[in-house]
């Protein structure tokens, strides 16, 4: 509490205000002392001085009284009457310094002794008269009339003196009692600019504690990361190197860890930042939990996390760590009342197995990390061939920026034909990338690129595009022919998403009952609520919605109660071995029956054979699609091959 009110700045501000005016205070003092002390001073060397005067015309009388005496015993002697005449009226340069030095007071004495001294002096030139006279008689008269004057002066500058001595030390005492006014105001301004000082010094100590307590936390927060206290790649990067440093000199080796949360953007997106945050800090908190005393870990940014392994026994100890984490990292994690289930992938690298010093060591695990997620294996070793992999993945994901920038993409069509009758009744457009060096890529070449490093929705916005403009020649040419494009995950969490598809039907002037939409049954998981919305947006444009690879991935049997789906694509895993595999035939049987009860029409891919599309004719699929119709082929070959061969459907319906 103490601690807090003097760190506290309305209480340095005070203290230090405070002491400025205590010292310039004590200063005025110690100023008002000196003035004072130098106005005492003068004053009593006045006092001095006019007493001095006072003195000097007594003892100027006095001088008088014994010259004039000693003539007078003399009866007139000529020897003695120089003295009394050189003292005669030698007071009187005294009485005029104090009528033009003295006080008011002064002059109105000297005015009065000025007439009792001139009265004594002229008596006494009366004297020298008689003497010089030699009438005795009369010098013994005028003698006797001196004697009087002279007792009545005396009395008159006696009492002058004693009363001047008085005002001398009346004034002493009353300068006295000042300046003990002034020690006093003195001692108790030093007391209180001491007590200042003292709290001053309190204050910066308070602060210098202060200060030294928020350089360590700057230090901390430099060193680790702010959402979940871990060590940030700084710290990372310094430990991995004094762990280097010391495994040179042990032989031990290092392991480094590479950890990457799957699907967290999908968590972010759906519940919010807040959410992911907290999400974030269970993760970090499950693997601070999973790993050694001396081991370190840290937060990259994002959802990437990373383990220091500082001594490990060999790369099977680095690998069991992984494992733990990994197993640690799996269940389900509470984030207000909505279970989320977490997952991740770990990456492998190993000092000096794999790498000469730390960057390469990060490097390297990252590697491996990406080849965990990539093959979805959790855990991942780093392998000298990976490295060629990310090399290649990266020249992928920037030469794919550029390839849609370029439209050096190219859509092939698919047709699908009426299960019953065998007509084409519609195209799936599906990307192919023409590569300037490598030729013609499939959608495996480029399209987990494009889901990994966020291209998928500029990815899925230019096929459709593509697509509805090959919808509209083909509507120029008198075809009608309604197209499928599949939607990235991505475009279902856009609350955006359907106003593009409505501008890009607009500006290809296609009617939106000509496209399907195909999503995937994760899509719809990732986030129902969001996913619903967008779909009934779309649903209420004209747009088709048709769910793809049903029931490979999720179970999505209660999402079509709430969801405005109008298909259901069966996914060539169960298609392709229908007639082969009493299970497969038993699924599909299944989700037919299921798609009927919805209203639901259904579209089988991978339909390799006569056989398999005669068995789907007679369990009612409504439409079939696979290589035995077409391969996928380039809009202009696809023209071709409606106008030649799109009627052998019907010859191979009638084979069947």
């Amino acid at each position: 509490m103490l601690t807090k009110m003097l760190e506290a700045r309305s209480i340095a501000r005070g203290a230090v205000v405070g002491l400025a005016l205590g010292l310039i205070g004590l200063t005025g003092l110690s100023l008002w002392g000196n003035i004072s002390m130098q106005r005492a001073t003068s004053r009593l060397d006045a006092l001095n001085d006019v007493s001095d005067q006072w003195n000097q015309i007594l003892q100027r009388v006095d001088v008088e009284d014994h010259a004039m005496s000693d003539y007078l015993r003399s009866r007139g002697n000529d020897v003695l009457r120089q003295p009394l005449a050189s003292a005669a009226g030698s007071a009187l340069e005294h009485l005029a310094w104090l009528e033009s030095h003295g006080a008011p007071d002064d002059v109105a004495t000297v005015t009065r002794v000025r007439e009792l001294y001139r009265t004594y002096t002229t008596i006494q030139q009366e004297i020298l008269t008689s003497g010089d006279r030699q009438d005795l008689g009369r010098l013994e008269l005028q003698g006797d009339e001196a004697k009087l004057a002279l007792i009545s002066l005396r009395k008159q500058l006696s009492a002058i003196i004693q009363v001047k001595r008085v005002h001398t030390a009346e004034y002493l005492d009353e300068a006295d009692q000042k300046n003990r006014g002034l020690q006093v105001a003195t001692f108790a301004a030093f007391g209180l600019n001491l007590g200042l000082v003292g709290l001053c010094a309190a204050v910066l100590i308070s602060y210098r504690r202060r200060i030294l307590r928020q350089v360590a936390r700057n230090e901390h927060e430099a060193l680790h990361d702010a959402l979940t206290g871990l060590a940030n790649r700084t710290l990372l990067a310094q430990r991995t190197e004094e762990a280097i440093e010391r495994s040179r000199g042990s032989g031990e080796p290092v392991g480094l860890l590479l950890v990457d949360l799957n699907r967290f953007k999908e968590v972010n997106d759906t519940l919010g930042h807040v959410c992911g945050d907290r999400l974030l800090q269970r993760v970090a908190a499950r693997l601070a939990d999973a790993v050694r005393q001396d081991d370190t870990v840290a937060r990259l940014g994002g959802d990437e996390f990373a383990v220091l392994l500082p001594r490990i026994s060999s790369v099977t100890g680095a690998a069991e760590v992984a494992e733990r984490m990994h197993a640690a990292l799996g269940g389900p994690v509470d984030l207000d009342g909505l279970s989320v289930e977490v997952d991740g992938s770990i990456g492998i690298a190993v000092y000096p197995l794999d790498s000469t010093d730390a960057d390469e060591l990060l490097k390297y695990a990252d590697i491996a990390m990406y080849a965990a997620k990539r093959n979805h294996l959790g855990v991942a070793r780093y392998e000298p061939s990976l490295d060629e992999h990310s090399t290649a993945r990266l020249a992928v994901v920037s030469e794919l920026r550029r390839a849609i920038d370029h439209g050096e993409l190219v859509l092939h069509y698919q047709p699908k034909a009426v299960t019953c009758s065998g007509a084409i009744c519609g195209v799936e457009a599906l990307a192919r990338w023409q590569h300037p060096r490598r030729g013609l890529l499939g959608p495996g070449e480029f399209i987990p690129a494009a889901e990994e490093n966020g291209l998928i929705g500029s990815l899925t916005r230019y096929v459709l595009s593509s697509a509805l403009r090959q919808c509209h020649a083909w509507l120029m040419d008198g075809c009608t022919m309604p197209v499928s494009v599949n939607v990235g995950a991505q475009c279902l969490l856009d609350p955006t998403f359907p106003d593009q598809v409505a501008g890009l039907l607009d500006r290809h002037q296609v009617p939106p009952h000509m496209l399907t939409l195909e999503i995937t049954e994760s899509a719809i998981v990732a986030d129902p609520a969001r996913a619903n919305l967008v779909l009934g947006e779309l649903a209420d444009s004209g747009v088709s919605l048709s769910i793809d690879d049903f029931g490979t991935g999720y179970s999505s049997i209660a999402y079509l109660q709430s969801m405005r789906v109008h298909e259901m694509k069966l996914d060539r895993l169960f298609v392709t071995e229908l007639c082969s595999n009493p299970r497969n035939n038993a699924i599909v049987r299944t989700l037919l029956e299921l798609a009927h009860a919805f209203e639901l029409q259904v579209v089988a891919e991978g339909v390799e054979d006569g056989e398999t599309w005669a068995a789907l004719a007679e369990l009612g699929c409504g439409i079939v699609q696979g290589f035995y119709l077409s391969k996928p082929l380039p809009a202009d070959e696809f023209a071709a091959w409606l106008q030649q061969d799109g009627s052998r459907a019907h010859t191979r319906l009638a084979e069947l």
